[in-house]
């Protein structure tokens, strides 16, 4: 069985992005709101989840004390020319889909305090977070990297409600106008299990519990009135330069020829989104009228490891641009992105990988490009708002 070694990384900070949305989207819901919408009806964006979609939360969390690799140069170089709390050189995956249907980007829940700050959208995502509660890692004797799961995410929608409307009317009437994101979720999970030091094995017995925690979530938004609520799935984890780095030299089990990924780690992968595309169909089935859509991240990312080229991306699909500058991931634990002597790539447009745990905004990019060109009824103009080919 595959086990690691090596002690916790505090914040370890991971994302994923939306690969597949249907054309449900495209037709939207328009005329709902009295704000008006983007090009699809939609008024605003509510989206969940870790360092994938977290623009800022991170960085006010009381338990970081505003710090984190995020929270320093060279993060955010790219477009924003400074550290914003986003874990890229520049944009998000949700920042190009916000983007590319002309809403307004969704404030930082922790940056918020009115109803004017959220009208526009929240965004309750917090880098490190968790699907499970910290009791649940509690009892098998681990520790979250910070104490924030969906539990606490979902708590601060149901207060965002109560400050945008005063009666439950109200309220519905706005979720009805939103899209709502809901992941990322579950990286950091199974992260925590991995750098406690647990097997694969034990860590896939997670699986029901973090797809059990997600499902309720989406039940819980559609509950609220949501009408649209996409559901990205996991990750490769085997394709992450930073547990490719941690397992070189033995220990890691075998690859898989074609990505040189860890087929181990993404055999959980696929056991997490097949487990997570079951639970889908029970909750579609359960509320006919909401549209609960899976977002396929797993192959929009192994689709740009596979064939970089194709995609406009360097030959090393595998390696961290900003790093130690060391072997083949160009990863090190100990000198994490934005440390002292550590140096960026001169162009992060080429990478997949911005610090070998998160993508540049180029990879966010195709990610995004991903989620508005599989649906054969989006509007054109969407894709080409973002740069699409």
């Amino acid at each position: 069985m595959m086990r690691l070694t090596m002690a916790p990384f505090p914040r370890l900070l991971v994302a994923a992005a939306a690969a597949m949305i249907v054309g449900i989207l495209a037709s939207g819901v328009a005329g709902l709101g009295e704000d008006g919408g983007g090009t699809t009806g939609y008024v605003r964006v509510f989206s969940f989840g870790d360092s994938l979609t977290d623009t800022g939360n991170a960085l006010r969390l009381p338990s970081t004390g505003g710090g984190g690799p995020a929270s320093r140069p060279p993060y955010g170089e790219t477009f924003f020319r400074r550290p914003t709390g986003r874990a890229s050189d520049g944009r998000l995956v949700v920042d190009f889909i916000v983007e590319a249907l002309q809403l307004r980007q969704p404030a930082p829940y922790l940056a918020g305090k009115t109803a004017a700050d959220f009208r526009h959208g929240v965004n309750f995502a917090v880098g490190g977070s968790t699907a499970l509660g910290p009791e649940f890692f509690e009892r098998r004797g681990l520790k979250p990297f910070v104490p924030v799961s969906l539990t606490n995410q979902t708590i601060w929608f149901e207060e965002v409600g109560q400050l945008l409307a005063s009666s439950v009317y109200g309220r519905r009437k706005i979720m009805a106008s939103s899209l709502f994101l809901v992941g990322e979720i579950g990286v950091n999970d199974y992260f925590i299990a991995l750098f406690g030091n647990r097997t694969v094995g034990e860590i896939k017995t997670f699986v029901p519990h973090v797809v059990g925690a997600i499902r309720s979530v989406v039940n819980e938004m559609i509950g609220a009135g949501a009408r649209t609520v996409v559901v990205p799935g996991m990750i490769p984890l085997g394709c992450e330069p930073q547990l490719l780095a941690l397992y070189q030299g033995g220990g890691g089990g075998e690859y898989e020829p074609e990505s040189g990924c860890i087929s181990q780690l993404n055999d959980l992968a696929e056991l997490h989104n097949y487990a997570l595309n079951r639970a889908l169909v029970e909750v579609r089935r359960e509320h006919p009228l909401a549209a609960v859509i899976y977002a396929d991240l797993y192959r929009a990312v192994t689709n740009i490891v596979v064939s970089p080229g194709k995609y406009g991306f360097k030959d090393r699909p595998l390696s961290a641009c900003c790093g130690d500058s060391g072997g083949a991931y160009n990863f090190n634990m100990a000198a994490f992105c934005g440390t002292p002597g550590t140096t960026e790539c001169a162009d992060p447009s080429q990478y997949v990988s911005w610090d070998g745990v998160h993508f540049t905004e180029a990879a966010n990019r195709h990610i995004a490009c991903s989620v508005l060109s599989t649906s054969a009824t989006w509007p054109s103009a969407a894709a080409s708002r973002i740069g699409c080919v």
